[in-house]
Formats: structure tokens, C-alpha cells, sequence
């Protein structure tokens, strides 16, 4: 059913309790169903239909939950843009959605439109209305202009209720279509699996853009009544503030973030022993950097996994389960099933997969509930498998190891995989050796050509002091008895910060471009 009808009933249970904070902004649950429903009602009025797009253009802030609520009310699909997106995709992600009405703050109206030159779409304001846009509707507007939506337009399992582009790093973003069941199922399995009541509250910092910000962090709060406390744009002052002050019992960090609480705090320790866990993913976060944040903070970080294809949780550990190095946790097998296909199989190749305690690197694949349907517009068969009893499996790309418990390991994505002397080396290995170094603050391997090995192994390194040097560091590597041979980096380069994508993502094809 539409999802909005579980938030509604969440709504009614707890009409009094505070659901959203932002500053010294706070709406209770009975406030956010009525602004939604009104801004459902809008959205009617304005001709928008059941399956057309609403799009999202924000950092996080009040009006972004209340629209999607209302989105989802009307029948409607809820569009989150990356706010980092370059102009490129962004123009992309709107005009492939076909969304019909875009949500953005007035600060970037004039971009967009210059981004979206000729397309026949509403521009919809948040914040207070300005002198130059004075002509232009709001959101707060639209919002008091009509009376509550009293009913939920009616979406089945199947329908869609969101489109999140990826970030597109390797080429235009991908718009992933996310049915209510995907969503629902998620948030289920999230809420089950770290036992979320009414009585929690989320600090979301991470962008409700992403998988991580709504459907970990958001959604699970709200379908059981707790609360969030959300945060624009990151600070890491900031955010440390907020969490001694305010004393939430969930968070969530993109691995960028989880590195600069880590680094922070090992300079100042800061005990922050009110959060039951703290999510933390993204990308691979080496061991070393989940030892800085815990012994900074005490918080017991609880390591996630997934893509948006899957609507962003797939393995995670349980809250207070102890961590078993480098492994990202267990599936959750009550949304997703798993396989890990051998790398080097053939299509034709009738060999089994991967058991729990067989050596060997594997492809994970997923099927259930969580999975995505496909792409807008896109077919992708390249990224599908069909079984033998007809069953559609995701193909992740990316490459695990599991153990005899059927804890996972991460080791590469497929198309990052090295190969110097015919070797297979894999970066995400080396990575996590060398950001052992006490000097270094952030890590990334690529593969850059060789005359006489094809590929060598390359690091680029972001130093934690001034001073760091090519020469120590490759001693150090020389030393170090998990980086010789094929593995040590053959050429470091030191600099001031690492490219990321939109998601916060480390972006390796920029590295190769910068680093040839």
C-alpha cells in the first residue's frame, strides 16, 4: 500500500510528540500530517496525477519531509536530487524524470534555470519569499493556501514511490526506481533489525537524498513515532554539539564523515555515550578509521552496506554485536536473499557458487523485497541474472569474501580490480594496510600504467600533519609486510583532499583522470 498511509497511522499514534527539529524549529507529528496533507492538496489542485514526478532539490530541512509526505499522499512520486550534482546531471536527472514540479530554495533558482533553459517544469520555493522572486509561488504558500488532503491516494505494492539518481560518476546518473514495497520493506527490516521504538531520536546528517538519510535514517524514526534532529550541511563542530547536547540514541555517517568525527576526536576525546549506534558506509571504511572514531567517542559504530539499488541496507551488524575485522556484518535475510558467484565464472560455466568458509572472491548477488525493479528509462540487462526457477538477481559488482558464520567481507568493485605482472591486485586490500600509517588521514588506490607491469599500483594519500613525505611513506610501505611484492604502491602522490562524488563517495575515475 502507499507508505503514506503507514506515516499517517504513525502520525495519529503520536500527535503530540515532536517528529522533526531543526534548529529552533520543531513540528510535531500532528503538525507534519496536516502540512503534508495540505501540501497534497496542492499538488491535486495543480493537476498533478498518481505516478507523476515531484522533484526535491534541498539540503535538509523541514519542508523536504513534509513534501515528500505529501508526494507520497497525492500518489505521486518523490524525486531527491543531489544537491552537489554538477550542471551536466542534474539537467539529466530532471528532464529524465519528467518531473513536473521541482521544490528548491531561492538561492539556486537562477542556476537551475539557466541548468534547465527551456524546460516547462514549476519552480516551487522554500524559505521566506525575496524582493527578486517576489512573483514566484512558495512553498510555505502552497502549503497554507489549502485545506488537508483527507484521504490517501490509493498506490499499489508495485507502483513507484521514488526516483533516486545515483551519482553518475562513470556516466549520466541512473534514475533507480524504488516501488512503496521496496521502501516499506526496508524500513521494516531496519526497524526490526536494530530494534527502533518510539523513544529514539536520529541526528540525520547524512542527505535525505540518499539512501542512508531516508530510508536508514528518516523513514524507520518516523513509521514508530520517534524523533529527528536534522542538519543541513555538514560540520563536524557542529554535529559534535549536537549529539552531546541533544543526546540522540541513532545516527548515521557517510565514511567522509565517520573519518572527520575519527580525526577530530583523536586529538580531543569526546564521549558521546547517549547513541545506541551509529550507522556509518558509503564506501569501504578502513579498520584503522573505525578504531579513531571509537576510541575518540566510545560510540559503537555499526558498519552498513548496500547501493540504492537496494534501497541502501542490505548486511549491517546488529547494535552491540561485536565487529569481526574488516567484515561489514550479515545479510538481512528477512528482506534480501544473497549469492556470491565466482569472479571468473562464464556465463556458460555450470560452477556452484560460493559457500559460507569457501576461499575465493565472489560477486554478490541479491533478490527480495528491497531489490529494485530497474531503471527509468534505462534497461540495464547487463546488471541482471534470471535464475533457473525464473528469479531476477541484481548483480552488484561488487566483490566479497565470506566466511564460515557468513559474516562478508569486502574486497573491490569489479571494475577497480588492478592487474600488474598478471597479478590481481585489488585496491580496497592495499588501502586498508596503508591507512594504518599514523601520518595519513585518508587513503585511495587506482591503477595507473606501467611500462613493464601494464598497471602498478598507485596511492594517493591525504597526510594528517604537515611534513609527510614520498620517501618516508614508501619506506614505511617497504617495511610493512602486507604491502610488498605486487601489492606496494609503486608511485604516492600527497594531496590536500581526495575527489568525491555527489553521495560522498570516493571518486576513482576523477583520481585516474587527475592521475593517468
Amino acid at each position: 500500500m502507499n507508505i503514506a498511509v503507514l506515516l499517517r497511522r504513525a502520525a495519529a499514534d503520536h500527535a503530540a510528540d515532536v517528529a522533526v527539529r531543526l534548529d529552533d524549529e520543531e513540528l510535531t507529528y500532528a503538525d507534519l500530517a496536516d502540512r503534508a496533507a495540505r501540501f497534497a492538496a496542492y499538488l491535486r489542485a495543480t493537476g498533478v496525477v498518481p505516478g507523476e514526478r515531484v522533484g526535491f532539490l534541498l539540503p535538509n530541512i523541514v519542508e523536504y519531509v513534509v513534501g515528500l509526505l505529501g508526494t507520497w499522499q497525492a500518489g505521486a512520486v518523490g524525486v531527491p536530487l543531489n544537491t552537489l550534482f554538477p550542471d551536466a546531471p542534474l539537467r539529466h536527472a530532471v528532464t529524465d524524470s519528467g518531473a513536473r514540479l521541482l521544490v528548491l530554495p531561492p538561492e539556486v533558482v537562477e542556476r537551475v534555470e539557466s541548468v534547465l533553459e527551456g524546460a516547462t517544469l514549476e519552480l516551487l520555493t522554500t524559505g521566506p519569499e525575496s524582493d527578486e522572486h517576489a512573483d514566484r509561488g512558495t512553498f510555505a504558500q502552497a502549503v497554507a493556501a489549502h485545506s488537508p488532503l483527507t484521504d490517501v491516494v490509493p498506490r499499489l505494492d508495485h507502483d513507484d514511490a521514488l526516483l533516486m539518481y545515483t551519482s553518475g560518476s562513470t556516466g549520466v546518473p541512473k534514475g533507480v526506481r524504488q516501488t512503496h514495497r521496496n521502501v516499506v520493506a526496508e524500513v521494516d527490516g531496519a526497524i526490526e533489525f536494530y530494534g527502533i521504538t518510539a523513544d529514539d531520536h536520529v541526528l540525520n546528517c547524512m542527505p535525505i537524498f540518499h539512501v542512508g538519510g531516508l530510508q536508514l535514517a528518516m523513514l524507520p524514526l518516523l513509521l514508530r513515532g520517534g524523533q529527528m534532529t536534522l542538519m543541513p550541511r555538514w560540520n563536524v563542530e557542529v554535529w559534535l554539539d549536537l549529539a552531546q547536547r541533544l543526546r540522540p540514541t541513532v545516527g548515521g555517517l557517510i565514511s567522509t564523515m565517520m573519518i572527520d568525527v575519527g580525526n577530530r576526536t583523536s586529538r580531543d576525546p569526546v564521549r558521546l555515550d547517549s547513541f545506541r549506534f551509529v550507522m556509518f558506509g558509503g564506501s569501504r571504511t578502513p579498520t584503522a578509521a573505525i578504531e579513531r572514531l571509537e576510541r575518540g567517542t566510545g560510540i559503537p559504530g555499526t558498519e552498513i552496506y548496500g547501493q540504492t539499488e537496494q534501497n541502501g541496507l542490505v548486511v549491517t551488524y546488529h547494535p552491540g554485536e561485536a565487529r569481526r575485522p574488516d567484515s561489514m556484518g550479515r545479510p538481512l535475510e528477512q528482506i534480501v536473499a544473497t549469492r556470491l558467484v565466482p569472479v571468473d565464472r562464464q556465463e556458460s560455466d555450470s560452477s556452484p557458487d560460493l559457500e559460507p568458509g569457501d576461499p575465493g572472491v565472489g560477486e554478490l548477488w541479491v533478490h527480495g523485497d528491497a531489490v529494485t525493479p530497474g531503471y527509468w528509462h534505462l534497461e540495464a540487462p547487463e546488471k541482471w541474472a534470471v535464475d533457473d526457477d525464473g528469479r531476477r538477481w541484481f548483480r552488484t559488482g561488487d566483490l566479497m569474501s565470506r566466511d564460515a558464520d557468513g559474516y562478508l567481507y569486502y574486497v573491490d568493485r569489479i571494475d577497480d580490480m588492478i592487474v600488474s605482472g598478471g597479478e590481481n591486485v585489488f585496491p580496497q586490500m592495499v588501502e586498508e594496510h596503508l591507512a594504518g600509517h599514523p601520518d595519513l588521514a585518508e587513503v585511495a588506490v587506482i591503477g595507473t600504467a606501467h611500462e613493464r607491469w601494464v598497471e602498478q599500483v598507485t596511492a594517493v594519500v591525504v597526510p594528517n600533519r604537515p611534513g609527510v613525505t614520498v620517501e618516508a611513506l614508501d619506506r614505511w610501505c617497504a617495511d610493512h609486510p602486507d604491502l610488498r611484492g605486487m601489492h606496494r604502491p609503486r608511485r604516492i602522490e600527497i594531496v590536500e583532499a581526495l575527489p568525491r562524488t555527489g553521495s560522498g563517495k570516493l571518486n576513482r575515475p576523477e583520481l585516474r583522470r587527475i592521475f593517468p
